[in-house]
């Protein structure tokens, strides 16, 4: 590559009514002659679904509604691309599965008190994270025949958790929050998570509240963005889910990335390659 790359728009979708919050690629297409799937969710209610055609060009179809009565505030494929996680501010998260050419809620999941803010997967499949405005991050097992069951619920944070997102091939949790805090959550041993590592102000971490975050794909660095309108780069020497006679290898703060930006950071995302 010769250093001079330029973004082209090649189409828009339109179809939503209100604005669009999330969207997430379904990881096992748009390769290997699979066209790619895309889906966004929105204001509105409602979950779209996006497949490019053999003109290359996205048509939407299909749209998940009726289910959430909310905004959809995050949406996110299982690694094996066959259920979709939704997560609304009507305090639920619904699970869907493709069948046939329509998209059917097989799972409701419901505790929070209130806005469920995010939802991810780990790099198995096997377990779901959410987050709401209830200040908890909820840990959910996925059981046979498309069952879920929460596992823990983890307390922490004093103020509303705006994003939860799983290691690249690890079982470890990272939560950003309102109170201007990053979160690593770990399992004991025991089925029972723990708080390893809590990143604020104090080790140089953000001073307002934290949006979003994003790890590189060897995982060994993570980016965070925050209403202070820096992102923060953090590196990690040992494998995140290795664990010592201390206890844990932590995050260490190396890089605040400042004065590009004059107003909030909302999203941050690392690049592949």
């Amino acid at each position: 590559m010769d250093g001079k790359l330029e973004l082209r728009e090649t189409q828009k979708l339109e179809g939503h009514s209100d604005r669009v919050w999330s969207l997430a690629w379904n990881p096992v297409t748009g390769t290997g002659g699979v066209p790619a799937m895309l889906a966004s969710c929105s204001g509105d209610k409602t979950v779209r679904i996006w497949q490019q055609g053999s003109s290359k060009s996205f048509d939407c179809t299909a749209v998940l509604e009726e289910t959430h009565t909310r905004t959809v505030r995050s949406c996110a494929w299982s690694p094996s691309g066959k259920l979709l996680a939704t997560a609304s501010f009507d305090a639920t998260t619904g699970i869907w599965q493709q069948i046939g050419s329509d998209f059917e809620c097989v799972a409701t999941l419901e505790g929070h008190e209130n806005e469920v803010k995010s939802v991810a997967w780990n790099a198995s499949g096997s377990l779901i994270a959410t987050c709401g405005r209830d200040k908890s991050v909820w840990i959910w097992e996925m059981q046979s025949g498309n069952e879920f069951e929460c596992i823990s619920v983890l307390q922490g944070h004093a103020q509303d958790v705006k994003m939860v997102q799983w290691h690249p091939f690890a079982d470890v949790l990272v939560s950003v929050s309102y109170d201007n805090s990053i979160k690593v959550w770990v399992e004991d041993g025991d089925d029972d998570w723990h708080c390893a590592q809590s990143l604020g102000e104090s080790g140089s971490g953000h001073t307002s509240t934290v949006w979003a975050l994003s790890f590189s794909e060897c995982g060994n660095r993570m980016v965070t963005c925050s209403d202070d309108l820096t992102l923060k780069i953090w590196d990690t020497s040992g494998n995140p889910s290795q664990t010592s006679g201390d206890g844990y290898a932590p995050w260490q703060h190396i890089c605040t990335l400042s004065g590009c930006h004059d107003r909030t950071i909302f999203s941050v995302s690392w690049s592949r390659y």
